[in-house]
C-alpha cells in the first residue's frame, strides 16, 4: 500500500515545440540543452527538490527518447524513492478507448488513477519548459492559507509579450475574477506562469466535466481555469517576482541563454542554496566575466573567474575578484580569492579564503620554492606570505 502524499507533481512535458524549429525535430522541449550543462526541464524538477516535493509524474509524449533517457530513474534530482519518486507517464493504451494526449488538461485526466495511487489533498501541476527558480512550499501555503480550490503562479511580463500568455485578472484580495487565454488585447500584463496548485478533488471533477464535453479543447487555460470561474470557484493568484523564462521561441531560448552572463546575471545559477540538479555533476558551468585574463589554463567548473589567471590550474568552485592575479599555481576547489590579491607559483588547498590585497608566494624563476596554504584557512587582508607552507 503506497503511503499518501500531502501534495504531488504532475510535470507537462509532451509539447513539440514547433516554434523551436529545428531544435525539436529530434528531441522534446523539455530536453533542449540549456546553459552550458543544463537541460530545460532541470529547472522545474530542482524546484521539486529543492521545495519537498518528493512525488512527481513526468507526462511524456512528443519524441520522448532523449527526454526519458536524461531522466532516468530520478537519481540526480534526489527522486529515486521506493515511496514516490519520479514516474515517467507516456501515452498508453487502455481496454475501452486509448489516444494521444489531447490537451494539457486531457493529458492529467488520463492519469487520474496515478493521482489516486498517493491520495494527495493537493496536486501541483508544472510545466518541463519554463527556465525558473521558484519555492512551490510557499505557494503551497498561500493556497491554504486562503482556503483556495485553485492557485494560479502569476508574474509580470512585458506587455508587448502579454498576448503569448493567460492572462488574469484580480481584486484587491488576490482572487482571480477574470482569465484570458492569450488574448488578442490584454488588460493588463499579469499572465500565468502555467504553474497551479488544485485541490485533488476539485482538480478531478473539473477534469471530469471537461472530458464531457466534446467541444472542448481539453486545456487547463482555455478550459479548466474559465470553466471554474464561471462556476464562482475559489480561485487565487499567486504573485512571483523572480526570474522566469518561457522558452518556447528561437529568441526566448537565446535570451535565456544570454541572461546567465555578467557580473549581475538575471539568472544566477552559482546560489548554492537553490542548486539546479542535472544528470551531470550539480557544480554549475564556469563563468569567465568581460574583465578576466585567463590564458594557458585549465578551469575547473563552477569557477568564477573576475580577475587575471595564466598558466594555472583551477578546481570546481573557485572565485577569484576582480583585478586578483593568479600565475603558475594550482588552487583546489571552493578556494575565494577576494580583489587584489596576489598568487604566484603557489598550491591552495581546499575552502581557504584568501583576503584583501594578499600576496601568496614569489613568481617562478630558479631556486624559487612553492608556497603551500592549507585548507580552511582564512587569511586576512594585507598578508605578505612568501616560500611558506602554512
Amino acid at each position: 500500500m503506497t503511503n499518501r502524499k500531502e501534495c504531488i507533481a504532475m510535470l507537462l512535458a509532451g509539447g513539440t515545440g514547433s516554434r523551436l524549429y529545428s531544435l525539436t525535430e529530434n528531441i522534446a522541449k523539455p530536453a533542449i540543452p540549456y546553459g552550458g550543462k543544463y537541460r530545460i526541464i532541470d529547472f522545474t524538477l530542482s524546484n521539486c527538490t529543492n521545495s519537498g516535493i518528493d512525488t512527481v509524474g513526468v507526462l511524456t509524449q512528443y519524441q520522448p527518447l532523449v527526454l526519458n533517457e536524461y531522466i532516468g530513474n530520478g537519481k540526480p534530482w534526489d527522486l529515486d524513492r521506493n515511496n514516490g519518486g519520479i514516474t515517467l507517464l507516456p501515452p498508453y493504451i487502455k481496454r475501452k478507448t486509448s489516444d494521444w494526449y489531447k490537451g494539457t488538461a486531457n493529458a492529467i485526466y488520463q492519469n487520474i488513477n496515478f493521482i489516486e495511487r498517493y491520495s494527495p489533498e493537493y496536486v501541483l501541476i508544472l510545466s518541463g519548459d519554463h527556465i525558473y527558480k521558484m519555492d512551490y512550499s510557499k505557494m503551497l501555503e498561500f493556497h491554504k492559507q486562503k482556503g483556495a480550490d485553485c492557485t494560479i503562479g502569476v508574474i509580470e511580463v512585458p506587455y508587448e509579450d502579454a498576448q503569448r500568455f493567460g492572462i488574469t485578472e484580480c481584486d484587491g484580495n488576490g482572487k482571480i475574477i477574470g482569465f484570458e487565454e492569450k488574448p488578442e488585447f490584454p488588460k493588463n500584463n499579469k499572465a500565468s506562469m502555467g504553474v497551479y496548485i488544485f485541490n485533488t478533488d476539485k482538480l478531478i471533477k473539473y477534469l471530469n466535466d471537461d472530458e464531457k464535453n466534446k467541444s472542448s479543447s481539453n486545456d487547463f487555460g482555455k478550459n479548466i481555469i474559465p470553466l471554474m470561474l464561471r462556476n464562482n470557484g475559489n480561485i487565487y493568484a499567486y504573485r512571483f517576482s523572480g526570474y522566469w523564462k518561457d522558452v518556447g521561441t528561437i529568441s526566448s531560448l537565446w535570451e535565456a541563454n544570454m541572461d546567465i552572463l555578467g557580473d549581475n546575471p538575471k539568472l544566477n545559477l552559482f546560489d548554492s542554496e537553490w542548486k539546479i540538479f542535472s544528470r551531470t555533476n550539480p557544480t554549475p558551468p564556469q563563468f569567465i566575466a568581460k574583465s578576466a585574463n585567463v590564458s594557458n589554463s585549465v578551469i575547473g567548473q563552477g569557477c568564477e573567474i573576475y580577475g587575471t589567471v595564466e598558466n594555472s590550474v583551477l578546481f570546481e568552485n573557485v572565485y577569484v575578484a576582480p583585478n586578483s592575479v593568479i600565475r603558475d599555481s594550482v588552487i583546489l576547489d571552493d578556494v575565494v580569492i577576494e580583489k587584489n590579491a596576489m598568487v604566484n607559483y603557489s598550491i591552495i588547498d581546499r575552502k581557504t579564503r584568501i583576503g584583501n590585497k594578499v600576496a601568496i608566494g614569489e613568481p617562478i624563476g630558479e631556486n624559487v620554492e612553492l608556497t603551500v596554504i592549507a585548507s580552511d584557512l582564512v587569511l586576512s587582508a594585507n598578508e605578505n606570505l612568501r616560500r611558506n607552507i602554512v
